[in-house]
């Protein structure tokens, strides 16, 4: 038997990533299909609080689904952390009938919607969308594959410029504390050598790599450093080496929030659009406090609780290993 909802709202919150306004098109356009009034909260979970909160109708989502970022906007909200903030979102949405809410974004998103959730009782549904890839559950998370791409389009660039010249690159990717961006387009673009948060490389490591390409005529090397790294970000760890290996001219790139930004792949537009459909009806199944994902190539459910406290990425040993044979 159907659950009695009658009005869901969506909201972004966190980091913005490609493939966001993908799935808030399928969110509204799903339930508008089904029945259901249909709300948008602006700016996260500081618009419930504020009350800024918007009816939405399949019109209000045209010609969004090729756009970065997100038109809900999205910002960090530390009053939704307390009972007060919360008790007065939790007003603003009764204040509409607002049965349920599908709540798009990362591991502070779902941290805040599934206190919410069991403090208040609001239905939540949460969709990954994260360039991290780093959230249990699902295989990718909403905007990772774009961002891969805008960062294998920039070293591929920075490539070019790193051979004209006999130059060595740091280049430090996103990720917080997962690898992913870093291991994968180091693979993809043919790094030298590659940084991770999850495997510890000592100086001596990285200097001896550096030093066996050199004496093999490499005209350029290209590092790739993960933001999370323990020893420190690409400016500190490239003055490090520096010191003690100077074969090439050395450059940092920080390539930071472009990874961010932009189109988003044909892949993250439909990522996005099976997990905001997917949302809307797990919540019509009468389901709460879940987080919708991709696994293989089917939508699956996994618990906010799993989805937050399992470790989502282990490094795959033949990446590892690849990133180290095919770079000599």
């Amino acid at each position: 038997m159907r659950p009695n909802i009658k009005n869901i709202a969506v909201l972004t919150s966190g980091g913005d990533a490609p493939g966001m306004n993908a799935c808030i098109r399928a969110v509204i356009r799903t339930g508008i299909y089904n029945g259901i009034n249909m709300f948008g909260v602006m700016q996260g979970y500081q618009g419930l609080i504020t009350n800024n909160i918007i009816p939405m109708d399949a019109r209000s989502v045209s010609n969004i689904i090729h756009l970065g970022g997100t038109i809900l906007k999205t910002a960090r909200c530390l009053e939704f952390k307390t009972k007060e903030g919360m008790q007065q979102a939790y007003d603003n949405l009764q204040a509409r009938d607002i049965d349920a809410l599908v709540v798009i974004g990362g591991d502070g998103t779902f941290t805040g919607a599934q206190r919410f959730s069991k403090e208040f009782g609001v239905k939540v549904i949460g969709v990954p969308g994260t360039i991290d890839n780093d959230l249990y559950g699902s295989d990718f998370t909403l905007g990772y594959d774009t961002a891969m791409n805008t960062v294998i389009e920039a070293i591929d660039k920075i490539r070019d410029t790193a051979d004209a010249h006999d130059r060595l690159f740091f280049i430090e990717v996103m990720g917080r504390d997962s690898g992913c961006i870093a291991l994968r387009s180091a693979v993809a673009t043919g790094a030298e050598a590659v940084l991770l948060p999850e495997k510890q490389t000592s100086l001596d490591e990285l200097i001896t790599q550096l030093e066996s390409g050199a004496s093999t005529k490499k005209t350029s090397s290209i590092v790739i450093v993960s933001e999370g790294h323990k020893a420190g970000g690409a400016y500190d760890i490239a003055n490090r080496v520096k010191e003690r290996f100077n074969h090439y001219d050395t450059k940092v790139t920080i390539l930071g929030h472009l990874q961010r930004g932009g189109s988003p792949s044909s892949f993250d537009r439909i990522l996005g659009s099976r997990l905001g459909f997917a949302a809307v009806n797990e919540l019509l199944k009468g389901n709460t406090e879940q987080m919708v994902g991709l696994r293989g190539n089917d939508v699956k459910t996994t618990s906010l609780d799993e989805a937050l406290n399992k470790h989502s990425f282990k490094l795959e040993a033949d990446l590892l290993e690849m990133a180290k044979v095919l770079s000599i």
